[in-house]
């Protein structure tokens, strides 16, 4: 059975190098739809904040503060830990 004519090695480099082009194009249409669905979250994240922030009628700058406050009480408490076992 005759297969046909056997391709060159320019016609196999040729056809890799499309499918290459072909799949680079396709990775970044994919990280483009990412970075879209991320963006879509972020701010799904944020507004979620904001109305807490809202019903809790505290600014930024006060979650802020209560955030800060509490990773230093959380760094204070695993030092008091450490000393314990010392």
């Amino acid at each position: 059975m005759a297969r046909g004519p056997r391709k060159t090695i320019e016609e196999k480099i040729s056809e890799r190098e499309k499918v290459i082009e072909s799949l680079k194009a396709r990775l970044k249409s994919e990280q483009r739809e990412l970075d879209e669905l991320n963006k879509e979250k972020r701010d799904q994240d944020f507004q979620a904040l904001y109305s807490m922030l809202e019903k809790a009628n505290m600014s930024a700058s006060d979650a802020a503060d209560v955030i800060n406050r509490y990773l230093e009480d959380g760094q204070e408490d695993s030092q008091e830990d450490w000393q314990e076992h010392q």
